[in-house]
């Protein structure tokens, strides 16, 4: 099974986060259907860990991802980028084929 990865940068603002929560297992990452291309991206923090999920630890941080996302997920890696004042989460996904126009959605 091909892994799900953090970069470095990303998981440094995950623990940022669940520290300022001041609780959490992880990252939950999945997919939900969406917008005008496909499938779109949810992240939450994960307050537990189910037994089916499916975790990845890199950097200190769980990604845990639903194994019925793992078809669409196989191989993304999770980054957080600072582009001028807006920081967000960007996903490299190999499985992409297409994105929308306004990138909130892809299909695979």
């Amino acid at each position: 099974m091909m892994s799900v990865t953090i970069t470095a940068t990303a998981a440094a603002h995950v623990q940022k986060c669940l520290q300022e929560r001041g609780k959490g297992e992880g990252l939950r990452l999945n997919i939900k259907p969406s917008g005008c291309s496909g499938f779109s991206y949810v992240l939450d923090f994960a307050d537990d860990i189910g037994s089916e999920d499916i975790v990845f630890e890199q950097h200190n941080v769980k990604v845990i991802v639903a194994p019925e996302a793992m078809d669409v997920l196989a191989g993304t890696e999770v980054d957080f980028v600072t582009k001028g004042l807006n920081s967000f989460f960007r996903f490299n996904n190999p499985n992409v084929k297409d994105e929308c126009g306004c990138g909130e959605s892809f299909n695979v």
